[in-house]
């Protein structure tokens, strides 16, 4: 019996198309999964069912019934609840009110504080020994690990009682015994005839859970299969594609055979990863690949110092290098590109000439500057980006999202670093000026640079990277070189279980 369908539901973001067309049957007492890459469209159908998100064309049936979902209270009312890939909570909020903040129950004006606990005991209690040390309903939000904040936002979505549930990445932070419980709860909602929109990187997590799994590629569904007649291999195919394909471009710039080692990672361990091992040669492009959020940036940010690494040894050129904080790796001649401009880049409300300068400032241990022999300075490093400003003293608010990021590359380039290593550095730029960057650090590496790209976009990884380490969970699950730089590949090995 279908208890949701989706007919010719499109969406579009100005010139990009996240939806396209969508025609979706979800039956009741099943769970269906959606599986496709970074950007394809999953979340973005998964909002248009919660109400978050406002369709352009097509129409929603619920139960036989036409429907219009203006917005999640409504989605709400309608039976549909959420699980959100960020996480929605109040993070000074305690457990119980957190569980219950849809809709809290009240007494008269006042929060009925007894209904609340009671209400929020129930949920807690179907996570009863998987939690961990210092969960309780009485525990502040903000004070839980990252696996006990997931379980929380689980327990609120199941408070909702819905009859139609959306998971998109819900098991992200957990342990194994936590997804074991909560397949256990799964299952339990489907034999009371729910259903369940489950959206999951993990290929083992798809196959022990779902009915049946729809794949979306660039924002179109292009087939449903049923998860007890199809593989793997079949489910990676759809994904990729009839495009499929041959080994990335070779004209990426080659690993110098025999090259000095640049940089080298041994055992390295910390929030967000563990063990990872790995070398840099002169000349060499390193990508890291796989799903957002597997360890790339935790691993960068920590070899820059900015969340330095709980174990492992690294070295520079040979020298042991001690990641403790940014100032340190910075005289080292580490640099580190982040695709958060706001967070990690530009000094919001200042010059490009400050913008650009303060790495330069740092190594030399600068008091007093010149601002013409500053700008002479900088002026090189901007132009070799390509970089479009009408002026130095402008403020770095007047450039476009493309050149703010090149400003922050060119920063690193007046006095030249020994290893650089970019977080996503093309994050939400135009495609002139990622051709601009990639123009610019195929020649770095080409000059002898050591370069590792982390980067969401797969195209980016296969047209640039020398080798690829695809991370899943925290760690590199496979190393693709020469012909194995596919894109079948790729996803192979960031969706299929360790």
């Amino acid at each position: 019996m279908s208890r949701l369908q989706l007919k010719g539901v499109a969406k579009s973001y100005g010139a990009t198309k996240a939806l396209r067309h969508a025609d979706l049957d979800i039956g009741a007492g099943e769970v269906h999964v959606l599986m496709g890459s970074n950007g394809s469209g999953k979340s973005t159908l998964s909002k248009i069912v919660a109400g978050s998100v406002r369709p352009d064309t097509g129409e929603i049936v619920l139960d036989g019934k036409p429907v219009t979902i203006s917005g999640p209270q409504a989605a709400r009312a309608l039976g549909i609840a959420i699980f959100y890939q960020e996480l929605s909570l109040a993070a000074h909020r305690t457990v119980a009110e957190n569980i219950c903040l849809a809709d809290l129950p009240s007494r008269g004006a006042f929060v009925d504080r007894k209904a609340l606990e009671a209400r929020a005991a129930k949920y807690a209690a179907l996570f009863e020994g998987v939690t961990g040390e210092g969960f309780s309903l009485d525990a502040v939000v903000q004070d839980l690990r990252a696996d006990q904040r997931q379980l929380v936002e689980i327990m609120k979505t199941l408070a909702g009682e819905a009859s139609v549930l959306i998971f998109d990445e819900a098991t992200s932070a957990l342990d194994r015994a936590q997804v074991e419980r909560f397949f256990e709860i799964l299952r339990d909602l489907k034999r009371e005839g729910r259903s369940i929109i489950f959206i999951s990187h993990r290929m083992d997590e798809i196959f022990a859970i779902g009915d049946r799994a729809t794949v979306i590629r660039d924002g179109e569904i292009v087939g449903t299969r049923q998860i007890a007649d199809t593989t793997p291999a079949e489910i990676i195919s759809l994904m990729v594609g009839a495009q499929e394909e041959a080994a990335a471009p070779a004209d990426a710039a080659p690993a110098r055979a025999g090259a000095a080692s640049v940089l080298l990672v041994r055992n390295l361990s910390g929030a967000g990863f563990s063990d990872v091992s790995f070398e840099v040669r002169a000349g060499e492009i390193l990508g890291f690949g796989g799903l957002h959020g597997q360890g790339q940036s935790a691993v960068l940010r920590a070899l820059f110092g900015a969340n330095p690494p709980a174990s492992g040894h690294v070295e520079l050129g040979g020298k042991p290098l001690r990641p403790n904080n940014p100032r340190e790796t910075i005289q080292q001649r580490v640099a580190y590109v982040s695709g958060d401009r706001s967070r990690d880049g530009v000094v919001t409300g200042r010059p490009i000439l400050e913008n650009v300068m303060p790495i330069h400032y740092l190594r030399e241990r600068m008091v007093l500057a010149n601002p013409s022999a500053l700008a002479a300075k900088a002026l090189p490093a901007l132009q070799a980006l390509r970089t479009k400003f009408a002026g130095l003293g402008h403020p770095i608010s007047s450039l476009s999202g493309g050149n703010q990021q090149k400003v922050v590359i060119a920063r690193w380039l007046i006095d030249r670093p020994a290893v650089l290593l970019l977080d996503d550095p093309t994050k939400g730029i135009d495609l002139s000026a990622k051709t601009d960057l990639f123009t610019l650090i195929r020649k770095l590496a080409a000059e002898g640079m050591g370069i590792v790209l982390y980067a969401s976009e797969d195209a980016e990884l296969l047209d640039n990277a020398d080798r690829i380490l695809v991370f899943n969970g925290g760690s590199v699950r496979r190393e693709l070189t020469g012909a194995e730089r596919t894109r079948f590949n790729l996803y192979q090995a960031a969706y299929e279980a360790a």
